[in-house]
């Protein structure tokens, strides 16, 4: 995103008097930790300020709730782990969100409150509306404004998990077709916020379209 080509440029902080929260979102596989780093990395060069998270594993409660949650054999409910990722969530919003979005910074977040709707609500049978409301309720306001969905068939990012060893990969198939078909009802029920990218394409062409609609949600930022 270099201003000659049609990029924000030098980007101000004063373009954001409120900061700007964008999250990158999408099933097992889907490439998203990449891309988060990478935008992170090219909104830099810009001149913009940017703080790169992770939800869960920025803050110190995070990082244990990772090991927990993700990489160990503990046999959780989906409630519990909703209400731990919920917990965890809160503590990176306060230690870290709220913060940077003070001072104006670019926050670029790989995951947020979406993962939750869709693993542990469409994933795992939680009744969605009740968590949206627990889980913003939590938040207290503290959304993205743009959450980028890289969305792509569910064998392939399936296939991508399998040369890992966590406990997403023992969900099964059927439990990754309901994760990728609740983002993309995510998706369909908030178009103002979400822009769903191919992340089947090559990494190349997933970064040219993240880049397409972050250029588009900063320039209405930085717009009189």
């Amino acid at each position: 995103m270099r201003a000659g080509d049609g990029g924000p440029g030098s980007a101000s902080p004063a373009a954001f008097p409120h900061g700007l929260f964008i999250t990158l979102e999408g099933p097992e596989g889907s490439g998203k930790s990449s891309q988060a780093r990478w935008l992170a990395q090219a909104l830099a060069r810009d001149g913009c300020r940017v703080t790169r998270l992770c939800d869960p594993g920025s803050t110190a409660l995070g990082r244990a709730l990772r090991r927990l949650l993700l990489e160990t054999r503990t046999d959780l409910s989906p409630l519990a782990e909703a209400l731990l990722f919920i917990g965890g969530r809160v503590q990176l919003v306060e230690e870290r969100i709220r913060p940077a979005l003070s001072r104006r910074r670019v926050v670029v977040c790989d995951r947020f409150h979406d993962s939750t709707l869709a693993y542990q609500g469409f994933g795992g049978g939680l009744d969605v509306r009740w968590l949206d409301r627990v889980g913003r309720a939590a938040l207290r306001g503290a959304m993205p404004r743009l959450t980028v969905l890289l969305d792509l068939p569910h064998h392939v990012g399936f296939a991508r998990l399998r040369r890992r060893r966590d406990r997403m990969e023992r969900k099964g198939a059927a439990f990754h077709r309901r994760v990728r078909a609740g983002f993309l009802r995510l998706a369909a029920r908030e178009p103002r916020r979400f822009v769903t990218v191919d992340g089947s394409r090559p990494a190349r062409e997933v970064r040219r379209a993240i880049e397409a609609a972050v250029r588009r949600r900063l320039e209405k930022c930085q717009a009189p």
